[in-house]
């Protein structure tokens, strides 16, 4: 397939954030020639799905810089593959091989992974989430093995394709046996890859054995050794087929995160005035994402509840490990980001986690304190919670703080307001002439210090892209500009420009001679 890819900001859009005419003509006689065309951004789904239909084509998009992938027809590829198999079969060392870290503990003992972990992989432009799982003794009475089997059970449920992993110098045992039985019971595609053989042509025998298992696909391969493991990869993706996303009307995604019992589903409720989420004192209630769509002045809504996440210590349950799973891929979907805390109760740990989460993702993000109705107040009751607030997570000190209760309603539409008003400013395009006469004016009230006994001086900037905003600065010696300056320019370019609630990314380049003179 022959394919064009463009960016929007500075790109596909003109000075207007418009698609012209022109291009928009220049756009169907590629596919007229046979030529597809993509759109690939940092931008949502929601906000580049707007230009697509504006251009009348069917288009692929890449969006949330490379993290959504979509097909002409808004089909979504992301997959989720699942390692599985009875302990000590090698589970987590393919795993570490095929992700290229060292994830996971390996250590010749059954049931030492007990924590699941994921990761996004890629291969042969196919994307999906690879699981490691622990492993699986359907039979056993031991608590904690059967705490294991309940988490494996939970990524064969959520699994597209199961990696069915078995010993090759063993043999097919009981537990092999077991598990088949298992994964013969559910309605998933399944690959079985012998591991151990270190020496194809010797050990071919051993392969053959595992066909008795009741599966097609049987594949030998050495975990340890990374032997075969491009053609496990080639059966997996084989079997993967189209997802096809839901086309939902243009709004904005809003996904309301929190660890459990801080009040997300209460306050998803109140904004739907209808029970649409199940509401409980016990922590932990709400277990999958759940997508609720309003209307509000005129704007639509989408909220995204999402199970409380835990330590990852306390993940115990089986569901609660995924649920972090699916939080993670709830903020990807966001266009905005709300983190729920408990009034009641002093920041957390997990609150740190999850908001460092949602730092990560580089996502616009309001801080809603939760059961302010329960709390002792004064006229300062709000300034000093909002500084402990900044105090504990001071990298995300450009999120706005509101003090709500979803149990009374009382301020709760001012996170619809201002989500509305954040995912604008997240899509803000400043203009290169203003950027740098504010440049000159911040160079002026504080120079760029000398280091090491060079001068530093920066020419000029540009805003390169949006979503999160990025600043391209370029100086002479752009290595010695130290972060405190960094910091610096990022506070003035909030000041002037505003960017509340979203991150700000800045680089420094070396001035090219031939463009800047």
């Amino acid at each position: 397939m022959k394919l064009v890819v463009s960016d929007l900001d500075g790109t596909l859009l003109n000075d207007d954030s418009e698609v012209s005419n022109e291009t928009i003509e220049m756009i169907k006689r590629l596919k007229e020639n046979g030529i597809e065309f993509a759109i690939a951004t940092g931008r949502s789904f929601n906000s580049a799905n707007k230009i697509r239909k504006k251009i009348g084509l069917e288009i692929y998009l890449i969006c949330n810089n490379g993290a959504n992938i979509y097909n002409k027809n808004g089909g979504k590829m992301k997959h989720t593959v699942a390692i599985v198999g009875r302990p000590n079969v090698g589970k987590s060392t393919l795993f570490n091989k095929l992700v290229g870290d060292r994830l996971s503990i390996v250590k010749d003992e059954p049931g030492v992974t007990r924590d699941r972990l994921y990761r996004e992989m890629e291969w042969s432009g196919k994307e999906f989430i690879l699981v490691d799982t622990g492993g699986l003794e359907p039979r056993t009475e031991d608590f904690m093995m059967g705490k294991i089997k309940q988490q494996a059970q939970v990524a064969i449920d959520e699994a597209d394709v199961i990696i069915f992993l078995v010993d090759g110098k063993a043999g097919i045992t009981g537990l092999d046996e077991d598990v088949a039985t298992v994964l013969r019971r559910q309605d998933k595609k399944v690959v079985v890859a012998v591991n151990k053989i270190d020496n194809y042509l010797r050990d071919q025998e051993n392969i053959f054995e595992f066909y008795g298992l009741g599966f097609e696909e049987v594949i030998g391969i050495s975990g340890e050794h990374k032997t075969n493991l491009g053609d496990l990869l080639d059966a997996v993706i084989e079997k993967f087929e189209d997802k096809k996303i839901k086309q939902i009307e243009d709004g904005l995604n809003i996904a309301i995160l929190g660890r459990p019992n801080a009040g997300k589903s209460s306050l998803v409720n109140k904004l739907l005035n209808e029970e649409r989420s199940i509401v409980s004192d016990i922590a932990g209630t709400t277990r999958d994402s759940i997508d609720s769509s309003l209307r509000y002045n005129g704007e639509t809504y989408t909220l995204i509840d999402t199970a409380g996440i835990r330590r990852k210590s306390k993940v115990e349950d089986d569901i609660e490990y995924y649920s972090i799973l699916r939080a993670m891929k709830a903020i990807k979907r966001a266009d905005v980001c709300v983190l729920m805390l408990d009034a009641t109760e002093l920041l957390t740990d997990q609150d740190k986690r999850i908001a460092g989460m949602i730092y990560e993702e580089r996502k616009p993000i309001i801080i809603a304190v939760n059961k302010w109705d329960l709390i002792e107040k004064n006229n300062n009751s709000v300034k000093e919670f909002t500084e402990l607030v900044k105090a504990d997570l001071a990298f995300l000190d450009y999120a706005p703080i509101v003090t709500i209760s979803a149990l009374t309603g009382k301020r709760t539409l001012n996170i619809l307001e201002q989500a509305k008003f954040i995912n604008e400013e997240y899509h803000k395009k400043i203009t290169t002439g203003l950027l740098n006469q504010i440049l000159a004016e911040m160079i002026a009230q504080n120079p760029v210090p000398t280091r090491k006994g060079r001068a530093v001086k920066i020419n000029y900037a540009t805003q390169v892209s949006q979503a999160p905003p990025k600043f391209a600065f370029f100086a002479n010696n752009p290595e010695l500009i130290h972060f405190s300056y960094q910091r610096y320019i990022e506070n003035k370019l909030r000041e002037y420009f505003g960017f509340e609630g979203c991150p700000i990314d800045i680089v420094f380049n070396r001035k090219s001679e031939k463009s800047f003179g």
